[in-house]
C-alpha cells in the first residue's frame, strides 16, 4: 500500500495466496467456453471464504459478497486461455491441451493475461471479506468464461445473470497489459473497439490448371476481394475516422494443378463508432457481391463468427474510479491514455441493464529489462510483482471508492 493508503492492506499472507492461485491458474489454463476446472477452482475459493455463489452462463461463476445496506458494485475478472504452445520458460508454464470444437487438440495457454485477473479478483475478495467493517453494501463477483470468442459474458446474461444477483449501479473491470508494471492506463469514453468477425466462402468452378477458360477461379476472386477491402478504409472513409479490416486467414485448393470450386477467408472488423461500424460491414458486402459477379461467379456466403461490443468508459464515472486509483497507486502512476482498437465482450454485462461501465488496464513487465510481448504471444508472462499486488490494489480502491462507508 502507499504510506498515504486509508485502504485495508494486502497482508503478506494475501500476497502468498494469490501468488499460488496465479501459479495454479496459469498452469493449468482451459478454452474459451471449456473452463469447467478453472469454475471449480473459483467455486472452491470463493466457498472457502463464505462467499455465496453460484454457476451461470456455464462456465461463469458468479459471487455475492454482502455486507448490510448500501451500494451494490459488480467487478469482473474473465477466465479463458487461448490455444497457443506457451514458451515463456517459466517453472509454471502450460503444458495442457484442449479441444477444438472442430475436434482439433490444441495446446492451451493463458496468453492474454486471464490468470492474473482471476487471481487478483480473489484477493480482493479476501481483503473486502476480511475488513467488512470498512465498508457497506454489496459486491458483484464476475468470473466470466469465454472473453476470447464474444460468447461469456452473452451466455451469463441469457443465463439471468442479473436476475440471479443483484443488479448493480455500476462494473468494473481490468486487464494486465505490456505496460510498466505497477502502473495503470485508463481511457474515457470510448476505451475500446467494436469488433466483427466474418467468414467469407467465395465459389468458382473447378478446372485443370491447364485449362482455366474452362472454370471460375476463386482464388483469383478472393485475392480480389481482399486486396479490394482495403480500400474500405484508405478511400471511404473520412482519413481521420479509425478503423481496421484485416483478412487472417485464407483456404482453398487440395493440389496445384486443380482450379478449386471454393475458397474461404476470414475477416475482422474493428471500429470505434456504431456509425463506422455500419458502414463498414456494409461495404464489405457489397465489395464481395460486386468482384464476384465481377468473375461471373455465383453469390458468395457471408457469415457471422462472433461480434464484440463497443467498451465505453462513462466519463463521470471514470473521473471518481481514476481518483481513487491514483490515490492507492500514486499520481504518476495512473496515466490517462487513449482507445485501444483490441475488444472486450466486458461492455455487453452493464449494457444489457444500463448501468455505467469502467474498464482499465495495469502493466505486467519490467520494461527496463526489454519490450514486452504482446497479449496473445507464446512469450506472454507477466511478472508476478508487482503485478498482481497492483491488480488486487485496484480493485479493492476501485470497489471502495463506489461502496458505502464504513459501519458504524
Amino acid at each position: 500500500m502507499t504510506e498515504t493508503s486509508l485502504l485495508p492492506a494486502l497482508t503478506d499472507a494475501d500476497r502468498e495466496q494469490m501468488h499460488a492461485d496465479y501459479r495454479h491458474l496459469h498452469t493449468h489454463p482451459e478454452l474459451s467456453m471449456q473452463e469447467h476446472r478453472t469454475a471449480e477452482f473459483i467455486a472452491a475459493e470463493l466457498a472457502a471464504l463464505g462467499v455465496e455463489h453460484f454457476r451461470c452462463g456455464g462456465t461463469g461463476v458468479v459471487g455475492i459478497l454482502r455486507n448490510g445496506d448500501g451500494p451494490v458494485v459488480a467487478f469482473r475478472a474473465d477466465t479463458d486461455g487461448l490455444p497457443i504452445a506457451e514458451d515463456t520458460g517459466l517453472d509454471y508454464a502450460s503444458r495442457d491441451t484442449g479441444t477444438l470444437a472442430d475436434g482439433t487438440i490444441v495446446p492451451v495457454m493463458h496468453g492474454c493475461g486471464h490468470d492474473t485477473h482471476v487471481a487478483a479478483l480473489l484477493a480482493a475478495a479476501r481483503v473486502l471479506a476480511r475488513h467488512t467493517n470498512a465498508w457497506s453494501g454489496t459486491v458483484v463477483l464476475l468470473f466470466q468464461p469465454g472473453e476470447e470468442t464474444a460468447a461469456g459474458a452473452a451466455a451469463m446474461v441469457e443465463d439471468g445473470l442479473w436476475d440471479r444477483a443483484p443488479r448493480p449501479e455500476v462494473v468494473l473491470g481490468q486487464h494486465v497489459m505490456p505496460l510498466q508494471a505497477g502502473t495503470i492506463n485508463i481511457s474515457t469514453g470510448t476505451a475500446m473497439a467494436m469488433a466483427d468477425a466474418l467468414r467469407v466462402t467465395v465459389y468458382g468452378k473447378q478446372s485443370h490448371g491447364s485449362q482455366p477458360q474452362a472454370g471460375i477461379d476463386p482464388i483469383v476472386l478472393g485475392a480480389h476481394i481482399i486486396t479490394r477491402l482495403q480500400t474500405i478504409v484508405s478511400r471511404e472513409l473520412d482519413p481521420t475516422t479509425p478503423a481496421v479490416v484485416t483478412s487472417g486467414t485464407f483456404h482453398a485448393g487440395l493440389k496445384e494443378n486443380i482450379i478449386p470450386d471454393r475458397a474461404e477467408f476470414t475477416l475482422n472488423i474493428r471500429t470505434f463508432e456504431q456509425e463506422t461500424r455500419d458502414q463498414v460491414l456494409a461495404a464489405i458486402r457489397r465489395i464481395v457481391s460486386a468482384e464476384a459477379a465481377a468473375s461471373a461467379a455465383p453469390e458468395p456466403t457471408v457469415e457471422e463468427i462472433y461480434t464484440f461490443p463497443r467498451c465505453y468508459n462513462d466519463p463521470q464515472t471514470t473521473a471518481g474510479i481514476a481518483a481513487a486509483l491514483r490515490a492507492e497507486l500514486g499520481q504518476d502512476n495512473v496515466v490517462d491514455a487513449p482507445p485501444l482498437m483490441g475488444s472486450e465482450d466486458f461492455g455487453h454485462l452493464a449494457d444489457s441493464i444500463g448501468v455505467p461501465s469502467v474498464y482499465w488496464m495495469f502493466g505486467g513487465f519490467d520494461l527496463a529489462a526489454g519490450p514486452a510481448p504482446m497479449n496473445h504471444s507464446p512469450f506472454f508472462g507477466p511478472v508476478m510483482e508487482p503485478t498482481l499486488s497492483t491488480g488486487a490494489r485496484a480493485a479493492v480502491a476501485a470497489l471502495l471508492s463506489r461502496l458505502g462507508p464504513a459501519r458504524t
